[in-house]
C-alpha cells in the first residue's frame, strides 16, 4: 500500500524520522536529574533519618524549574569559548548542561550525608540548575531543527523519554538502594547521562537564520535608548531580554494578550484536578497498590500513547483545531471523575477513568507543546519558550492551592465538576484564536497535511 501525503500511516510514519527519534534521548536525559533532586532524593534523606523540617528545604531546590526563564536569555545570546565553535549554538550548552548534572550527581554520591549536608544542598541546586538549563536548551533545539507540524511528534517522543527517566531514577534508584546503597544508586545515575551525553554528540545543530525583524527591533530599541554600538551589559540586557517581549507584541499586536491567556488558562483544568487525584483515590477506598498499579501502569502508557495521537493529529490537521479538541476533552473526563465519586468504587471503573485521563491529557500536552512552539521567534527562541512555559503553570498552580477547601466545602464530586468548568475559558478562547491567524508565522497553524 502506498503511503500517500494524505493517509494515517503516512502520518504516524513521522515516528520514523531521526530528529523525532532522536527526542526519546533528550527526553530521558531531561527526566533524569529532575526526579533525582525532588522525590529520590527525598527518600534518600528520610532513610538517613534526616528530619523532615530539613528535607521539606531540600525541596526548594526545584524552584530552579520555575524561574528558568530569568537566564534563558543567556542561553539565547551567549556563545561558550570553543565549545560552541565546535558543536554550535544549542549542542554546547546542552553538552556542557549534561556533564554539569553528571558531575553534580556523581559529586553528590560522594558525599556522607550524616555530617556534610549543606555541601549535598550545594550539589542538588547545582545540578537543578544544570538540569533546567538543559531544558531551556532542548526546548530551543526542538523547535528549531524541525517545522512547528512536527512538533507534536517531537512532544510525544520527549515525553516517552521523559517518563521513562522518571521511572529509572525513581524505583529503579530504589531498588539500588535497596540492594546496595544511595551511592552506588547516584552514580549509575551520573553514568546514565551518558545518553543524553551521546545524543547530543550524534544530533545535528538546528540551522540559525536571521530573524531580520528582531534586528530591527533590537536596532530601534538601542536608537531610542541612545545606547553605544559594540558593547555595554544595558545594551546587552536591552537585546536579549527587552526585544523577544517587544517583538512578540510587535508580531502579534493586541491579539498577543489573547494568546497569553490562552497559554495561562489550557492547563489549569487539567493541573487542578491533579492536585487531590491521590487523596481522591485514597478516599474512595483503594490500597496504594491498587492506585500505583492504575496509575503508574495505565497512566504510563496511556499518556504515550495519547502524546503519540496528538502528534499525528498536529500533522494532519495542523494545530489549531486539535488545540480546540484537546481543551474539550480535559474538561470532559474532569466529569468521569465527578462520576467515579458518587457511584460505587470498582477498580475496572478507576482503570478506564484514569486511562481516559491519561490519554486525553496527553493528547492535549502534545498539541499544547506544538501551539507553543510556533509562537516563538527563531532569533529568541529558547527566552520566549521559556516564559511561555512558565506562564503555562504558574496560574494553574495559584488555583490547584484552593484545591482543599473546594473539596472540604463541596465534596469531591463538586470539586471535579469546578475543574470541568474552569477548562471553559480555555475552550472559548481557542475558539477566538482560531480565527486569527498567527502574525509571522511561515506555517499555517490551521491545516495539516490530511486537509
Amino acid at each position: 500500500m502506498a503511503l500517500t501525503p494524505n493517509s494515517w500511516r503516512h502520518a504516524f510514519s513521522v515516528y520514523t524520522q531521526p530528529e523525532v527519534l532522536g527526542m526519546i534521548f533528550l527526553g530521558f536525559s531531561a527526566g533524569l536529574p529532575f526526579i533525582l533532586v525532588s522525590s529520590t532524593l527525598s527518600a534518600w534523606l528520610a532513610d538517613e533519618k534526616v528530619s523532615l523540617s530539613v528535607i521539606g528545604y531540600f525541596s526548594l531546590v526545584g524552584v530552579a524549574y520555575s524561574i528558568k526563564v530569568f537566564w534563558a536569555p543567556v542561553v539565547d545570546r551567549l556563545p561558550l569559548f570553543l565549545l560552541t565553535r565546535i558543536f554550535g549554538k544549542r549542542r554546547s550548552w546542552m553538552l556542557l548542561s549534561q556533564v554539569g548534572i553528571a558531575v553534580g550527581l556523581w559529586g553528590m554520591s560522594l558525599l556522607p550525608v550524616d555530617n556534610q549536608l549543606q555541601q549535598l544542598a550545594w550539589l542538588s541546586v547545582w545540578v537543578a540548575f544544570c538540569s533546567a538549563t538543559q531544558d531551556i536548551v532542548i526546548d530551543a533545539y526542538r523547535i528549531e531543527v524541525v517545522a512547528v507540524k512536527f512538533q507534536g511528534a517531537m512532544a510525544a517522543m520527549y515525553v516517552f523519554g521523559y517518563r521513562l527517566a522518571l521511572l529509572v531514577a525513581g524505583a529503579g534508584a530504589l531498588y539500588i538502594a535497596e540492594f546496595v546503597n544511595w551511592q552506588v544508586a547516584y552514580q549509575v545515575m551520573a553514568a546514565l547521562m551518558l545518553v543524553g551525553i551521546v545524543s547530543t554528540l550524534l544530533i545535528r545543530e538546528p540551522a540559525h537564520s536571521v530573524s531580520l525583524s528582531a534586528q530591527t527591533i533590537e536596532t530601534t530599541l538601542e536608537q531610542s535608548l541612545h545606547l553605544q554600538a559594540g558593547g555595554g551589559l544595558l545594551r546587552w540586557f536591552v537585546d536579549a531580554v527587552v526585544s523577544p517581549f517587544i517583538e512578540f507584541f510587535q508580531r502579534n499586536g493586541r491579539r498577543g494578550l489573547l494568546i497569553l491567556a490562552v497559554i495561562a488558562l489550557y492547563k489549569m483544568s487539567d493541573i487542578a484536578m491533579g492536585v487531590m487525584a491521590n487523596p481522591f483515590y485514597l478516599d474512595l477506598g483503594f490500597s496504594k497498590k491498587e492506585i500505583a498499579d492504575v496509575t503508574k501502569v495505565f497512566g504510563f502508557f496511556m499518556t504515550i500513547l495519547g502524546t503519540s495521537l496528538g502528534g499525528v493529529f498536529v500533522l494532519r490537521y495542523g494545530v489549531m483545531r486539535p488545540l480546540l479538541f484537546g481543551a474539550v476533552l480535559v474538561a470532559l473526563t474532569n466529569l468521569l471523575f465527578a462520576v467515579l465519586a458518587v457511584v460505587e468504587p470498582n477498580l475496572y471503573l478507576l482503570a478506564g477513568v484514569v486511562s481516559a485521563d491519561n490519554l486525553c491529557g496527553g493528547i492535549a500536552s502534545a498539541v499544547f507543546i506544538a501551539y507553543l512552539s510556533g509562537l516563538t521567534n527563531s532569533a529568541y527562541t529558547a527566552t520566549q519558550y521559556a516564559l511561555f512555559s512558565s506562564l503555562m503553570t504558574l496560574p494553574a498552580k495559584l488555583i490547584g492551592g484552593f484545591s482543599g477547601e473546594i473539596v472540604s466545602g463541596y465534596g469531591y464530586d463538586g470539586f471535579f465538576v469546578y475543574a470541568a468548568l474552569i477548562g471553559i475559558p480555555a475552550i472559548i478562547l481557542v475558539a477566538l484564536v482560531m480565527r486569527i491567524p498567527l502574525a509571522g508565522s511561515n506555517v499555517d497553524l490551521n491545516n495539516g497535511v490530511g486537509d
